[in-house]
């Protein structure tokens, strides 16, 4: 039975207006709305305290060259969520139940209608800024559908493009602003990693699903004893990252604290790991998203603080 069946026994104003709901949340759910918003916020907020050395908060605000590159990069991503979500539709309809439940009261091709409308005025605005910024995009737009349609299902070239794909945006604001450093690499490899790790933990949730669809994934492909030991090995990376990055800090600031504090939560990471149980797996990949938001307000708390002392 369809979603549309299900409301086959409502009365029509009720049911028109349920309806019309449902299918609002199921188009936001197929884009990542959530997600892409979260990242929005980080893209923003890592872009002025963290690229941005030279423009005031004025500057910033009415340069808008800068907030349509971030404008168009988002409708990207948006798009990018959509095609993505076309491709594992099969495989949701196992892993994600509820939202593939809330989606089918959408047809497909809207969705498909949407993500090429997306594309197409992210790429039309894109021309009247700037050449390079056109060129970003119908670069990051390819990836997306390619990783969606081949990638995804390609073992080790799968995380690593995704994670890629997720950190592109800021290393195009990271080129236009040439804000170079060794701080920034050691952040943007510990936000890979992190993110990597993330991903991988994904795969281990999901591992009988993606064997069933044909996607090779490190913990379908692998033993869960390698596949923990890899988790392990990129979580003890991460800590010694964070303790290279506290080192290097000349005065003890709130993104200082942050590194800190994320040493007990990778310690906390790796026990949860060690489990064979399905619960503590999942535990740890929502204690890692929630550690990245966090270290997105430490980022914002800190950079408020320098202004206001610098």
């Amino acid at each position: 039975m369809s979603g549309k069946d299900d409301f086959q026994s409502l009365k029509s104003p009720q049911k028109f207006f349920l309806y019309r709901v449902s299918q609002l949340l199921g188009f936001l759910l197929g884009m990542r709305f959530t997600s892409v918003v979260i990242l929005a916020f980080a893209l923003y907020v890592s872009t002025f305290f963290l690229f941005n050395r030279e423009e005031s908060l004025r500057k910033f605000v009415f340069d808008f060259k800068v907030h349509g590159i971030i404008f168009c990069t988002i409708l990207s991503i948006l798009a990018g969520g959509i095609i993505n979500q076309f491709y594992d539709r099969e495989k949701d309809r196992i892993t994600k139940p509820l939202r593939t439940k809330i989606q089918s009261f959408l047809e497909q091709k809207y969705f498909l209608y949407a993500y090429l409308s997306l594309n197409l005025i992210s790429l039309g605005i894109s021309v009247f800024i700037s050449r390079r910024v056109f060129i970003f995009l119908v670069v990051y737009q390819f990836v997306m559908w390619f990783y969606s349609h081949k990638i995804s299902k390609i073992l080790i070239l799968n995380n690593l493009t995704f994670v890629a794909l997720t950190l592109y945006p800021f290393f195009g604001m990271l080129v236009y602003y040439g804000a170079f450093s060794m701080k920034i690499f050691l952040m943007a490899l510990f936000l890979f990693l992190i993110l990597l790790i993330i991903d991988i933990l994904k795969d281990a949730l999901t591992k009988n699903a993606d064997k069933l669809f044909g996607y090779s994934t490190i913990p379908n492909v692998f033993d869960s004893r390698i596949s923990r030991l890899i988790l392990i090995f990129f979580l003890m990376v991460l800590a010694a990252i964070s303790v290279i990055l506290i080192e290097k800090s000349k005065v003890y600031n709130i993104m200082n604290l942050y590194f800190e504090a994320g040493l007990i939560i990778i310690a906390i990471a790796v026990y949860l790991i060690l489990s064979p149980k399905r619960v503590p797996v999942f535990v740890a990949l929502n204690l890692l998203k929630i550690w990245i938001f966090i270290g997105i307000i430490a980022m914002l708390l800190d950079g408020i603080f320098n202004q206001i002392n610098g």
